[in-house]
């Protein structure tokens, strides 16, 4: 049964619509909300007092969102003339504006437009306080990841696979281990608001003149109040759960815009993989209460958080190989399909030096810029940077010899201390392509950061430590796309 009917003020039949906390009759271009009197544990309703409060709560919160909607409380009378219940009165929504059935339709991009630009304009003006922004911290978010994990582990290894809790456990608690920079640096930013909590397909319609967005989550003021990009992640979770996941990356991509707001992908997945992880719970619990859909629901939910989680895990790439072997290039190419900061010893050493990228610093291996003291504060630099970056959730990809064991051992360092993934990429290629890149290199095409003469490339190559910890690329075909593919394959496992 739709909770709303055909155009408003259109003659409509009476229906009834029930949840577990409420009940709502529909009657012509009208809707009543009753709150059943129960304790549920993260509300009670159980007096009549507290359902009048619930009531005005609802009306005021949802008010913000859609205040034509939300037309107040009604006070129900008995025989006796004694007030007996609390309505929340609403106007009725036409069901075939609804943003669940418009998804497929034409309509469907220029409808995820509409809703990103209304819940930007929203979380602009959202209420902010110090006790709004503690709900919003890193250590927050990582206590109800514990609690709604503790809530399913009776359901891995039944309705959920084991091994796929446990990848989805591990992956939610690493990724916030790091990533506690970034958290502050939202907060410090004003990103953590009094939101709506709840955001459904089914709780959104598109009408002539914008949309309406219904039913926020009244009850509890602790689980409204989030990152305005997890607030804004659940309608994208429930748009992907309900088969678009172009329309729900399209939300993201409007959000942006309209809220000229900065964020890292990984955030955004992280925060996605959380949403699907909380409806999985529920519908474990449905499960649990004999639902026959629900187990299905909770593993396909549980499936996506999962996904969601893997794409969002932090990314430190190390490329390196000795000069000509190609890593300069694999490296660029590598930034830009992952979207990750690309960082390069060449650049960083005259940088660091004070000359321009262009200054020619050619010197013998250990002397000058490449005397052993110069290199290890180049390393320390860069790594200092990846570990800025990776605790604000950015990939970085790490462009260098790595010829040292001991500069890899302090890059599997910052890795760890970040919660990140750790790639180690060894680029090789015939001595013949290698000579050849470098003879191109010394008459000026394409300009290059590097000053390695063959001769110091040929020392490079001698003195380097073993790695067996790299899987090895070889970049000697005539483009970088085959040599990427080859890495970002190798990044995958």
């Amino acid at each position: 049964m739709d909770a709303y009917g055909p155009t408003p003020g259109a003659a409509q039949p009476a229906s009834v619509a029930e949840t577990h906390i409420s009940v709502v009759t529909f009657v012509g271009d009208r809707a009543y909300k009753l709150n059943k009197p129960l304790d549920l544990g993260f509300l009670d309703h159980r007096t009549l007092a507290a359902r009048r409060a619930a009531c005005h709560r609802e009306v005021m919160l949802n008010r913000r969102l859609s205040p034509d909607v939300y037309l107040g409380v009604l006070d129900v009378h008995g025989p006796d003339g004694a007030v007996c219940e609390h309505l929340v009165a609403m106007r009725r929504m036409p069901a075939e504006r609804r943003l669940t059935r418009l998804l497929g339709t034409p309509e469907g991009p220029d409808a995820v437009r509409g809703v990103a630009r209304a819940v930007a304009a929203f979380h602009a003006t959202a209420a902010r306080s110090p006790e709004i922004e503690r709900a919003g911290s890193r250590d927050a978010l990582l206590a109800l990841w514990d609690q709604s994990l503790e809530q399913m582990r009776p359901f891995a290894g039944g309705v959920l696979p084991r091994d796929e809790f446990a990848e989805v456990a591990a992956m939610a608690r690493r990724y916030l281990a790091g990533r506690e920079p970034l958290f502050a640096a939202r907060r410090d930013a004003g990103l953590v608001r009094d939101g709506h909590g709840d955001l459904l397909a089914d709780d959104v319609f598109l009408l002539d003149d914008g949309p309406r967005i219904l039913d926020c989550l009244a009850f509890s003021d602790a689980l409204r109040w989030s990152d305005v990009l997890l607030d804004i992640a659940f309608l994208a979770m429930d748009i992907e759960w309900k088969g678009h996941p172009g329309l729900a990356a399209l939300l993201l991509d409007r959000y942006r815009d309209f809220s000229n707001e900065h964020h890292p992908s990984t955030l955004w997945h992280h925060f996605v993989g959380y949403r699907a992880h909380v409806r999985s719970k529920v519908a474990c619990l449905r499960a649990a209460q004999g639902d026959p859909a629900a187990a299905s629901d909770a593993a396909g939910l549980h499936a996506l958080a999962a996904r969601r989680l893997r794409e969002g895990r932090v990314r430190l790439v190390m490329v390196g190989g000795p000069p000509g072997t190609g890593k300069s290039t694999l490296a660029a190419a590598l930034a830009d399909r992952l979207g990750a900061v690309h960082l390069s010893t060449d650049a960083l050493r005259k940088e660091l030096a004070g000359l321009s990228p262009d200054a020619d610093t050619a010197a013998p291996l250990g002397r000058g810029l490449y005397r052993p003291e110069r290199v290890h504060r180049v390393y320390t630099a860069l790594l200092a940077r990846a570990e800025t970056l990776l605790g604000m959730g950015e990939h970085v990809v790490l462009d260098a010899s790595w010829g040292e064991e001991q500069e890899r051992a302090r890059a599997r360092h910052v890795a760890d201390n970040a919660g990140a993934t750790l790639s180690e990429l060894r680029c090789t290629a015939p001595p013949a392509v290698i000579r050849e890149r470098m003879a191109r290199r010394r008459a000026g095409a394409p300009a290059h950061a590097s000053d390695a003469s063959e001769v110091v490339a040929a020392a490079l190559f001698a003195a380097a430590d073993p790695w067996p910890s790299a899987e090895a690329v070889d970049t000697s075909g005539p483009g970088t796309a085959e040599a990427a593919a080859r890495a970002l394959e190798a990044i995958s496992r």
